[in-house]
């Protein structure tokens, strides 16, 4: 019977360390998320940029049309 609680001691911990790594990864996805939107709004920035000079270098004919 001894053994039994020992083990059962044992599963109660693994069973809390697994729920905190859960946890942290939920909390990793979410960062990951909102990192990858970011990532996403500054490339379209840079995008947008890129096109502005491309147009503003064709009006200023410092490169061919």
């Amino acid at each position: 019977m001894d053994t039994d609680n020992v083990v059962l001691e044992h599963l109660r911990a693994i069973r809390t360390i697994l729920d905190r790594h859960t946890d942290e990864l939920i909390e990793i996805k979410q960062r990951l998320g909102l990192l990858e939107q970011g990532y996403a709004n500054l490339s379209n920035r840079v995008d947008r940029m890129d096109d502005r000079l491309t147009r503003i270098e064709k009006r200023l004919e410092l490169v061919e049309a």
